[in-house]
């Protein structure tokens, strides 16, 4: 059944992975974590998907953490199993090659919240909220809520939302800088459709190397990042296929800088 929980499918340029399970508001356990990392993958491997929108079916975008699935865990199966294997998928969506957009379609709180920073960009209807209220029932945020997200919007929006308890309408986030666009109920998707289909425009190596380049000056990569792109640069050049070539027939390579 996991692969159900979350679903990716191509249209055109644009990548849509969709979580399924409304009945809980898209809330997060094991096995959506488990689907959703499986759906990255298939997104990743899409070479002609230039574009990445994540989605949530139903009336809410994210709930976040599902508390069903951790309340009863031990102190170490919550920490690893938990909010390690959390952190894990989170990266892996925010480390996609290509562009992401998040269409906030419903409530977005919590570990939804934190789901929809790694994007690297937010479509929200104007009639969600946005919070961490992890506080309130005693947690903290425990999937990038204190760190990708102060980096992104700034300590003291985070200060306000973590410690303060503050949730946001839509048009707040938009002048604080948590979501990039407003637009009406039912419109979410649509808009992000829309604005995916002008980054897809654009070069896609291109496109791809910024985003790396930018995830480096913010903090999010740096080492593999830098020989991501290191690499990528070497398969181009005559150099590798020299060496290469000479490496499959027992050869001395014959370098030229080209």
């Amino acid at each position: 059944m996991a692969e159900r929980l979350v679903t990716f499918e191509q249209d055109g340029a644009i990548g849509i992975i969709t979580l399924r399970r409304p009945e809980k508001f898209n809330a997060l356990d094991i096995p959506m974590l488990r689907a959703l990392e499986t759906a990255l993958d298939e997104a990743e491997m899409a070479e002609s998907v230039r574009v990445v929108l994540l989605c949530g079916e139903g009336k809410g975008f994210c709930a976040g953490g599902d508390v069903d699935a951790w309340a009863q865990m031990s102190a170490a199966d919550f920490q690893v199993q938990w909010v390690r294997y959390g952190h894990r998928v989170f990266d892996r969506l925010a480390r996609l090659r290509q562009p992401t957009i998040a269409v906030l379609s419903g409530h977005t709180l919590g570990g939804g919240l934190e789901l929809a920073v790694a994007c690297d960009f937010r479509v929200a209807e104007t009639q969600i909220k946005l919070g961490f209220p992890e506080t309130s029932i005693g947690v903290v945020p425990g999937w990038s809520g204190t760190q990708r997200a102060v980096r992104r919007f700034g300590a003291q929006t985070v200060r306000r939302m973590a410690l303060g308890g503050e949730v946001f309408l839509a048009p707040e986030a938009l002048a604080l800088g948590v979501v990039d666009k407003v637009t009406e109920t039912g419109t979410g998707l649509a808009e992000a459709k829309a604005w995916a289909g002008q980054i897809a425009a654009r070069g896609p190596l291109a496109t791809e190397a910024a985003k790396l380049m930018i995830a480096v000056a913010e903090g999010e990569e740096s080492a593999a990042a830098t020989e991501a792109l290191a690499s990528g640069f070497i398969a181009m050049t005559g150099d590798l296929k020299a060496g290469v070539g000479a490496f499959k027939a027992r050869q001395k390579p014959e370098f030229s800088r080209t």
